[in-house]
């Protein structure tokens, strides 16, 4: 009998972690509107400046996506042939060094963006 006590007891604590702990987290994080508030108005003016752009190159990423899942090949072979195809494209046009620049820059805000380092 006091075997069964103990498993209720051990049961009831388990429920409890594992139903409040998140639910603790839950009430603790803040939300996106509390963190921009707390941004200095420098930060803020220009998050919004750039927010466009951001959910612009987003869409287009996420459509990119889309169309390489829907290929049998994976989606690594697909956006490196991409790759290869906008480099040759690149090479015939002649693209100068500093628009492959800018590109490079702008993948790599959008990789950081992506990865949640924003």
């Amino acid at each position: 009998m006091a075997s069964t006590g103990k498993w209720v007891k051990m049961l009831t604590a388990g429920a409890i972690v594992a139903v409040g702990g998140p639910l603790f987290v839950q009430y603790i994080r803040p939300t996106d509107e509390e963190l921009f508030s707390k941004y200095n108005p420098e930060l803020q003016k220009a998050a919004l400046e750039n927010r466009d752009r951001r959910e612009k190159e987003y869409d287009e990423y996420v459509n990119k996506l889309k169309e390489w899942s829907k290929s049998d090949k994976s989606i690594w072979f697909a956006v490196k042939e991409e790759e290869s195809r906008r480099r040759a494209q690149a090479a015939a046009a002649g693209a100068s060094t500093q628009s492959r620049d800018e590109e490079r820059i702008q993948r790599e805000e959008m990789r950081r963006e992506l990865q949640g380092d924003k």
